[in-house]
């Protein structure tokens, strides 16, 4: 590993990033290729001048810094840039536009910001003219969060011993039936893992009514499965 020197002394350059992204939206980033590719446009974008703000994929795709910092993930960072973006746009953190160009088809990423959202509908419904053909792109799938991410947001801080609790219990038990256990928990102002916990023992022990009741084996599964009736 490469030691940092350090920032300089003197003026240095600051990328402005807002609260929210540090109370809401970085808890809940658990992939470091999608963090990397969300600072980095963040940073993309504060450089940038004039209206609308938006970065291409061709100019992520050309971006050596970009490209630098995402080989380290162990894979070819054309992969990761693109899972990185995909799962951004999913989490709704940028807004992509598919544009029609001279030089072909081209993605757009917008931050989804107040401005950014002006920004896209303008220039779907006509009103900003870029010189662009707009393309009908469908939303992308958003991502289930991981059951760290739900403890968090709906509990409070994982401690080491619940973390272990957590990650028996996502090998264990279907990831909808752990959403779903919490959302009770929230709706019936239980916030605690004991109560989410029960919750789900009580759906393997003696069946859920969602299509899963008739065979449960095969939904039900990690170290502590052959503990759970069948």
């Amino acid at each position: 590993m490469k030691a940092f020197t350090g920032f300089p002394a003197g003026k240095v350059k600051f990328t402005p990033l807002p609260n929210l992204f540090f109370s809401e939206l970085l808890p809940a980033i658990d992939d470091l290729a999608e963090l990397k590719v969300t600072l980095h446009i963040f940073w993309l974008l504060h450089q940038k001048k004039g209206y609308p703000r938006y970065v291409s994929s061709k100019e992520l795709a050309a971006d050596g810094v970009l490209l630098k910092g995402l080989m380290a993930l162990g894979k070819p960072p054309e992969e990761a840039l693109r899972e990185g973006l995909e799962r951004a746009v999913a989490r709704g953190t940028l807004l992509r536009l598919v544009a029609e160009t001279d030089d072909g088809e081209e993605q757009w990423y917008f931050l989804n910001t107040d401005a950014g959202r002006r920004a896209v509908a303008k220039i779907k419904s006509g009103i900003l003219k870029l010189g662009v053909t707009v393309v009908p792109s469908e939303p992308p799938a958003v991502e289930r969060p991981n059951i760290f991410v739900l403890y968090e947001q709906n509990i409070g801080l994982l401690s080491p011993m619940i973390a272990e609790e957590l990650k028996d219990a996502e090998q264990t038990y279907p990831a909808a039936w752990i959403e779903e256990a919490f959302r009770i928990a929230v709706e019936r102002n239980v916030r605690n893992w004991r109560y989410v916990r029960s919750i789900l023992e009580r759906w393997a022990t003696q069946g859920k009514d969602d299509g899963l009741k008739k065979d449960r084996r095969r939904y039900i599964k990690g170290k502590y499965a052959e503990y759970i009736e069948h």
